[in-house]
């Protein structure tokens, strides 16, 4: 079996997880710091907020995305004039071309929302009619035995 086929199957009776959004963390990293100027570990707390408990991620990648979208403008950093027993913290905030970004990043989202629907809707209907015809089956074959 390819590997792309097993790699998303799970355990039989597992819920079901989402599947990855290629770079979906950018987008609900700039919209926490929509909300307010943030530290990483409170944007990662802020990620459970968003649904995202079960995601994938990990410290050191939420830091690998804040660096690339600071090195890209779209967010910057100060050192957090608050004292803590560890290194100073950095307090990233959102740029102007960052919310532009994020609104790009909503707009495809919306579309992608689109896709999967009309998706899941042809899934349900096709289900519905594939039961329906089994059962159809079903019965002619009851009728034809019991004669």
């Amino acid at each position: 079996m390819p590997r792309r086929w097993r790699r998303g199957a799970r355990a039989r009776g597992a819920a079901p997880q989402p599947r990855r959004i290629r770079r979906f963390l950018e987008p609900a990293l700039l919209l926490q710091l929509h909300h307010k100027p943030a530290h990483a570990y409170a944007l990662i707390d802020g990620l459970d907020r968003l649904g995202m408990d079960n995601y994938p991620a990990d410290v050191s990648t939420i830091y690998r995305i804040l660096y690339s979208l600071e090195e890209a403008g779209m967010v910057t950093s100060v050192r957090d004039a608050e004292e803590t027993a560890g290194a100073p913290r950095r307090v990233y905030m959102l740029t102007p071309t960052g919310e532009e970004y994020l609104a790009e990043w909503v707009a495809e989202l919306g579309e992608t929302d689109r896709l999967l629907h009309r998706f899941l809707e042809a899934y349900d209907t096709h289900m519905e009619q594939h039961e329906n015809e089994l059962g159809a089956e079903s019965d002619r074959g009851q009728q034809d035995g019991g004669e």
